[in-house]
């Protein structure tokens, strides 16, 4: 029996949590017992239809969302280039040519804006505060009678992105009232907080939010765009692929159904759980807070507003390069988006927020999650921090 070769501690779960054990063992079951076709009318494709619609329904109640509410996709990115280009027909249709939106949204908010933008839409926007919130009164004021979308994420994760990045929680409660009042569409890129800060989620004013498997320990390759029937809204949203009818004509494909029954389970849990995870990551983050103000660290964004499972961080004298290769050995931190870090530049998301060299350079982002172990986590932060120098 070979010797298990000691690993380091995961702490980059804003990139893509481990898979609950739970959700795991239903996926397995699932390719085990429904072979069918969601879309085929036999009994094993209404027995695959069944399973599909039951994760409809648990995804949805995260959100209070019904099921015919939920359209299943690859991912936030997907859902993201959905809910955005989805709308430019209705754009140019109805004249509404004027987006607002964020300075430090993901990249697969900011691409399909761009690409709005090469059609002939006019983009705003908002850069965030000093402290990572955008304020959510210069969203409002952004708005006009043109404004078609205004699109903010829930919470920033620009590896670097719930503030993906930082971890900073956005207003999005209240500049959904503010899009709601004026009839404008809102969308919300909820990777990292779906199930997570639940309530914020639940206004009636956002129409649309993308959400992922994979970030709310479920698996990776199947999202969701969760989409609230509105009469002052229906049939605004055009598909973006075609091919088949299904998801009620929004996405064709066939559905990958095993992932989809471990995405239900996996926010029936979340949402089951979120106060024990909470407090755990709580326990975990006031760990990795106190190694952190012992390498005189600098903490990008306000723990008020930041969720307790993430922390971005610049060590003085480190380039984030140097300092991740150095402790790699001991603990997997990353410096940027995991779907950008091939060609990783220094933060938009930080820049905007009016970090300045040398900290831009050298700032990383460690995100946890309940299943990390404290007994581990201390040791290999010891460890890595004997190489930093203390």
């Amino acid at each position: 029996m070979s010797q298990e070769i000691s690993k380091p501690v995961y702490l980059d779960c804003n990139a893509s949590n481990p898979i609950e054990p739970r959700v795991l063992q239903a996926m397995l079951e699932a390719y085990r017992v429904l072979q069918g076709n969601a879309g085929s009318p036999h009994l094993h494709g209404q027995n695959a239809k069944e399973a599909v619609h039951r994760a409809r329904d648990q995804i949805g109640a995260v959100v209070g969302a019904k099921r015919h509410e939920v359209y299943f996709t690859s991912g936030a990115t997907e859902g993201n280039n959905l809910a955005i280009l989805g709308l430019a027909q209705q754009g140019k249709a109805t004249g509404k040519m004027h987006i607002v939106s964020s300075a430090i949204e993901h990249k697969a908010v900011l691409e399909p804006l761009e690409r709005m933008r090469s059609m002939g839409f006019e983009i705003t926007l908002i850069k965030p505060q000093s402290d990572g919130r955008v304020s959510s009164q210069a969203m409002i004021d952004a708005m006009r009678p043109d404004t078609l979308l205004v699109s903010l994420m829930h919470v920033n994760n620009e590896t670097v992105h719930v503030n993906n990045e930082t971890g900073i929680v956005q207003p999005i409660d209240q500049v959904a009232q503010g899009a709601h009042a004026r009839g404008i569409w809102m969308h919300v890129d909820a990777a990292q907080g779906f199930a997570r800060d639940i309530e914020p989620l639940r206004h009636p004013g956002i129409i649309s939010m993308s959400v992922s498997g994979h970030k709310i320990f479920g698996p990776q390759g199947i999202g969701a765009l969760i989409m609230r029937r509105n009469k002052d809204h229906d049939g605004a949203l055009a598909p973006i692929l075609v091919g088949g009818g299904q998801e009620l004509g929004l996405r064709p494909g066939t559905l990958a159904v095993p992932l989809v029954v471990g995405f239900g389970l996996a926010a029936e849990l979340a949402l089951q759980e979120h106060v024990a995870r909470k407090e755990a990551c709580e326990r975990l983050g006031a760990i990795i807070h106190q190694w952190a103000m012992s390498h005189r660290a600098k903490i990008h964004g306000e723990p008020q507003h930041r969720l307790p499972h993430v922390m971005n961080i610049s060590i003085p004298g480190w380039d984030a390069d140097e300092l991740l290769e150095s402790i790699r050995d001991h603990i997997s931190i990353s410096d940027g988006a995991a779907c950008t870090s091939v060609c990783a530049t220094a933060s938009h998301v930080l820049s905007a927020m009016g970090v300045r060299e040398p900290e831009l350079s050298g700032a990383v982002r460690l995100s946890w999650c309940h299943f990390t172990d404290a007994e581990s986590l201390q040791s290999a932060l010891q460890a890595a921090g004997q190489i930093l120098g203390k």
